[in-house]
């Protein structure tokens, strides 16, 4: 990438007021620069489509009955409310005007904008379907409390429909699971649909057996777990094979319908298999903020969506706006936590040394992405943990997987109710989070065709008011 341009200074602001920092996002990125800023001498507006900072690598636990949604999931407005100089407002980011320095957003029907003098851009990443977002239906990704809640309740309404199903074919259907994908959140989803099958649904239906279940984890790459590489993605297949999961690589996904999926083998051939509940973990899609953004200034964007940033993580001619965590692109960096993390915390610092010390954009350093590592639980007292050259997998790398996981969750009480949690499901594979309803399973599909039925609507009285008009000029 280009050097960063230095023809605006980010610490311009008028006499009698603050310097004016939005954030867009809650997630790692937003979060840590928020309170990165903790002490600046600015005026922060965190902006999100969400009330909550979800803590996404544990999601997969609250689609499988272990955590509640509040361990992961706290108020973003509980966590910053002893941060004075910052305003969290619930909103969705509608667009963003590079040339006023305005963003605008809208909660419900009500629109409101904000005015910048700096701008942080980390709305994250949606669940990528490859260009078959119809999958989707069929299929739901795991990006959201909201994914996590209905696939929960899509796992569990498999095996109560089970029970009570007189055909042998659909109940074979029934009890048939699919997760797309073998990256972190696919092996760990497998692992967690298995132990709840064999070990915490034991004996608690009558005409079924749970453990009959089939789990498959499929991926059209020849390798389980590809970053981690070869002996790690081993010992991770190893394990789940193990435990009854069925690999399938070198598996392409050509179709998903309600009854199942197709798949391309290498050889060209494609078969079917039969399953009610398909999981989706391939491949994510930055947020369409970065093409809004690409779109008027010099950056690109790669065919994920993301923003292919300068080395201070800005934007070419614009030093005053950063892009960080999935949403951006830079030396083929991961997009992992640790990423929107540290990115987050060096944009806020380059903002408070050129508000409270008057640098300018030309003496940032260039962002330095400090790798602690990469980590995977497959299962009970089994993970997989990658630092550097040492490679560990097993008990020790899932005792290293829980502590990392505990100190970076937000609040004492969280890290203490999830600590309780983890010990009665390892005890005795407690899981006191398998409530479902109906509504978490068919809430979103519903959304989605009031959303389509409004956009119509809207669009049929555009019409009208131009045919009106037009006739008001005859």
């Amino acid at each position: 990438m280009t050097e960063p341009a230095h023809d605006q200074v980010t610490a311009t602001a008028p006499a009698g007021r603050r310097h004016r920092v939005v954030i867009i996002g809650s997630g790692f990125g937003g979060l840590f620069a928020a309170q990165q800023l903790k002490k600046a001498d600015v005026d922060v507006t965190l902006v999100a489509k969400t009330g909550h900072h979800l803590f996404q690598p544990l999601l997969y636990q609250v689609a499988t009955g272990i955590l509640s949604v509040g361990e992961i999931a706290p108020p973003t407005r509980l966590i910053l409310r002893d941060q004075k100089n910052v305003t969290c407002i619930l909103g969705d980011v509608n667009k963003i005007d590079v040339a006023s320095k305005t963003v605008f957003a809208s909660a419900g029907h009500i629109r409101f904008d904000l005015e910048y003098d700096s701008l942080i851009v980390a709305a994250g990443a949606n669940q990528s379907y490859f260009g078959n977002d119809h999958f989707e239906r069929w299929a739901p990704g795991m990006k959201t409390v909201d994914d996590a809640l209905e696939l929960r309740s899509r796992i569990l309404g498999c095996f109560e429909q089970a029970e009570v199903t007189e055909d042998d074919e659909e109940r074979r259907r029934l009890l048939t699971f699919i997760i797309v994908g073998a990256g972190p959140t696919g092996v760990e989803m497998a692992g967690q649909v298995a132990e709840l099958a064999q070990h915490t649904l034991k004996n608690t239906f009558r005409r079924i057996d749970p453990a009959s279940a089939r789990v498959i984890l499929l991926d059209a790459a020849p390798a389980v777990l590809p970053p981690f590489g070869n002996k790690l993605g081993n010992a991770a297949r190893a394990r789940l094979e193990k435990m009854g999961v069925e690999i399938q690589l070198n598996a392409m996904v050509t179709d998903v319908d309600q009854r199942g999926i197709e798949v391309k083998d290498p050889d060209g051939s494609v078969r079917r298999i039969d399953a009610t509940c398909k999981i989706w973990s391939a491949g994510v899609q930055a947020s369409t903020l970065g093409k809004m953004l690409a779109d008027q200034t010099e950056a690109e964007i790669d065919r994920a969506g993301r923003v292919l940033v300068q080395k201070d993580l800005s934007l070419p001619g614009h030093p005053e706006i950063f892009v960080v965590g999935d949403m951006m692109s830079l030396d083929k960096l991961p997009g992992v936590a640790q990423v929107a993390i540290q990115g987050g915390k060096y944009a806020a610092k380059q903002i408070t040394a050129e508000v409270e010390k008057g640098k300018s954009p030309a003496e940032r350093p260039p962002f330095k992405y400090f790798d602690k590592g990469s980590m995977a639980t497959v299962s009970r007292y089994s993970a997989v943990v990658k630092v550097g050259k040492l490679e560990i997998s097993g008990f020790i790398a899932w005792v290293m997987w829980l502590v990392v996981h505990l100190a970076y969750l937000i609040g004492f009480k969280n890290r203490l109710t999830t600590m309780f949690s983890w010990g009665m499901h390892m005890g005795g594979d407690h899981r006191s989070q398998l409530t479902s309803t109906q509504q978490w399973v068919y809430g979103r599909q519903a959304i989605e065709r009031v959303a389509a039925h409004e956009k119509a609507r809207s669009a049929e009285e555009a019409r009208d008011r131009t045919v009106e008009t037009t006739s008001i000029g005859d």
